[in-house]
């Protein structure tokens, strides 16, 4: 089965090479060498060309177990493609997972968890409590762009002071997880904490005797913030708050459905998030419509509600 090491490393160097993000390509290697790992456990070991459906199905169901859907889809397209490539280097005739689905997901299957005005409002005012001024204002500032721009944990974690141009108040985000760069506006709002923080980040720098890091937010160390720092951070803040927040995520999701409701286009949220596809974009409508809140507020009840109490 060493001939199965050397065709992932082939297949991760092709996925880099069509501009797969590397935390795509990182997670696809790690889950085909653990595919690897279980058939070389295998007694007796097959042969990689023996590999077959029963023993796809097999391996499946030792990595379904306690996960979500979601979970055991990615799994399957990750083996799914990995076929195909087999079937292109006549490793295989034909690739089983053509016709092995995996579990049916619909975009409204799992509802994004929204964070409501009050906790969003409490969690602004615990990072405003912080006693040292840099880690007030930048957990302010983190807190603006994870709301006020719906960017991902790793986006916010790279970005840089190239990254920011302040005459236009415009952010330049990198495209590792999408492939595509993409430029967004912030709000006056997010426009002045990023500004606000900007000196006391100098501050505790040059305290420090260090000029020389480009990361926009630091540790305590001034070091690049981690991305688990950002998310214990953020978590702490929320339990001072009163609430459980669940992930980071729950900002993004916050974002976009306050969008939506808000009245904003499809295209400018899909184009603001950095969403591949609409359809991405289109489940917050389960749970922001504008048009639909538009719709029940015209219904004739309401007049028959006014006249009766007239």
């Amino acid at each position: 089965m060493r001939r199965w090491d050397n065709l992932v490393e082939e297949y991760t160097i092709n996925l880099t090479t069509l501009g797969k993000s590397p935390d795509y390509v990182q997670n696809t290697r790690r889950e085909l060498e653990r595919w690897g790992q279980w058939l070389k456990r295998r007694r007796p070991r097959p042969k990689l060309e023996q590999v077959d459906g029963d023993l796809v199905i097999e391996y499946i169901r030792t990595r379904s177990a306690f996960r979500a859907r979601t979970t055991v889809q990615a799994i399957t397209s990750k083996m799914r493609c990995f076929g195909d490539f087999l079937v292109r280097e006549e490793v295989w005739s034909s690739n089983p997972l053509r016709w092995i689905q995996g579990p049916k997901l619909t975009p409204y299957h799992r509802m994004p968890k929204r964070i409501s005005v009050s906790d969003m409002q409490s969690i602004w005012e615990e990072a405003a409590k912080e006693k040292n001024d840099f880690q007030r204002y930048q957990w302010i500032a983190i807190l603006s762009l994870l709301y006020g721009t719906g960017l991902r944990r790793g986006e916010l974690q790279r970005l840089t002071l190239k990254s920011w141009d302040r005459e236009t108040s415009t952010l330049f985000i990198d495209g590792r997880k999408t492939a595509t760069e993409r430029s967004v506006v912030v709000p006056e709002l997010v426009h002045q904490c990023i500004e606000t923080y900007l000196p006391h980040r100098q501050n505790q720098l040059s305290s420090a005797q260090r000029f020389s890091v480009p990361s926009f937010f630091l540790s305590r160390t001034n070091q690049p913030i981690s991305p688990s720092s950002i998310s214990r951070g953020v978590s702490r803040l929320a339990r001072q708050a009163g609430f459980k927040l669940h992930s980071l995520h729950q900002f993004r999701h916050t974002c976009a459905s306050d969008l939506l409701e808000s009245g904003v286009g499809m295209a400018e949220v899909q184009q603001i998030l950095g969403h591949g596809c609409l359809d991405t974009t289109m489940r917050y409508l389960h749970i922001a419509d504008p048009q639909r809140h538009d719709a029940v507020a015209h219904h004739p009840l309401n007049d028959w509600l006014n006249m009766e109490v007239a």
